[in-house]
């Protein structure tokens, strides 16, 4: 099986570009743009030799994981557009719902078993600002780019890996894979759910209109609310209670003085993570 388009996102005037390797899926879209590409554009590939996370971090891919970056252009403002990290998450979260509902998942977050299988569903919690969680680790991570077109246009590239097949195991932090957690999920089947869903939460984000239902539905699955975190800014941690996402998804803690502390971007860390000497 190769990769494809939902019937609803071909209907809808996306497409595709496929690769077996690539070097960036987020390089390529950036460079499609640049020679003059609409947008609504997937490059994916099941092979990532040289992409890159937030902050410049390296961040390949064993084969059979999954690499996908969409390219959007339009006259965005960058405020709003930097909201669609959080309707990436869901889409991947729904995606991951529709494509995985057995497998493995040793605690549920509501301790329920499926009783025909004995499994708990695959339950994703997202973390701010672009991670995905199964089971307290890092399952997946998105990374948004942008650059500057003709005529005051802009294109963002919505980057998204997932680990499918294998998971980087010389990171500081636990990291997961779907086979790891027991899914009969390939990247191609990953996908077309994935292209199926962006539509879906796309729409509902509304060019940033609909965003106060995006962050109603990203805090359903927010991972940490309520608990102790850190986060570290710029050199300086930060420590409180994971209290909410403002208005525009900032992330809000109430530190240990009772002060409400909105943070715009940050290393998230929950639990012994965050009890530790982050420092």
């Amino acid at each position: 099986m190769g990769f494809s388009l939902s019937p609803l996102a071909q209907q809808n005037g996306f497409r595709l570009e496929a690769f077996e390797t690539i070097g960036s899926t987020n390089a390529v879209a950036l460079e499609r743009a640049q020679a003059g590409d609409p947008g609504k554009l997937w490059i994916v590939s099941k092979k990532q030799e040289s992409g890159r996370g937030r902050r410049g971090r390296a961040w390949a891919t064993s084969h059979g994981n999954l690499a996908a970056s969409l390219l959007l252009t339009g006259r965005f403002e960058l405020k709003t557009a930097a909201t669609l990290g959080f309707v990436a998450g869901l889409s991947l979260a729904d995606a991951l719902d529709a494509v995985c509902p057995s497998a493995k998942f040793s605690v549920g977050l509501d301790g329920a078993a499926n009783t025909e299988t004995g499994k708990s569903p695959l339950r994703v919690e997202l973390k701010w600002p672009n991670d995905l969680l199964a089971d307290g680790a890092k399952l997946a991570g998105i990374l948004l780019e942008s650059t500057q077109l003709p005529d005051n246009r802009m294109a963002i590239v919505v980057g998204i890996g997932v680990n499918v097949v294998a998971y980087p195991e010389d990171v500081p932090y636990p990291a997961t894979s779907l086979t790891r957690l027991g899914a009969n999920c390939d990247a191609e089947t990953l996908f077309l759910a994935l292209s199926d869903a962006w539509e879906e939460n796309s729409r509902m984000w509304g060019e940033g209109r609909g965003l106060a239902a995006i962050r109603k539905r990203w805090l359903a699955r927010a991972a940490g609310l309520g608990s102790e975190v850190a986060v570290r800014v710029d050199g300086t941690v930060l420590r409180g209670i994971f209290e909410t996402i403002d208005e525009d998804c900032r992330f809000v803690i109430r530190d240990n003085d009772g002060q409400r502390v909105k943070i715009a971007a940050g290393d998230v860390h929950f639990g012994a993570v965050a009890s530790a000497s982050a420092e």
